[in-house]
């Protein structure tokens, strides 16, 4: 057993990632960043729950490009197929379960 205190948690680099647990064929990750990843598709669902500071997710539909605003305790949840890209506002660490080795 071990607590993870969130907020004690940077990595060396942005998107360094604490892996916590696999489960079956997903993985739980403790992610620090202070700077955005890439657009991506995921090819599996993707929880993402920010677990301190804030992240402006944008994500693109057939309408064009939306960001919607998560601060912490908000849980962004991609389905297969959804492009996005997360832009952290500072320092961020965000909760990521998603398919294992998925982007």
């Amino acid at each position: 057993m071990q607590v993870i205190r969130a907020r004690d948690f940077t990595g060396r680099s942005a998107w360094n990632a604490l892996s916590i647990e696999r489960i079956g064929d997903a993985t739980v990750r403790l992610h620090w960043t202070d700077q955005p990843y890439r657009w991506h598709i995921n090819d599996g669902p993707e929880v993402f729950a920010v677990l301190d500071g804030r992240v402006d997710m944008h994500v693109r539909t057939a309408g064009g490009e939306q960001v919607l605003h998560l601060e912490t305790g908000d849980i962004f949840h991609a389905e297969p197929g959804d492009e996005h890209v997360a832009h952290p506002l500072g320092e961020a660490r965000i909760l990521v379960i998603e398919r294992a080795a998925s982007v």
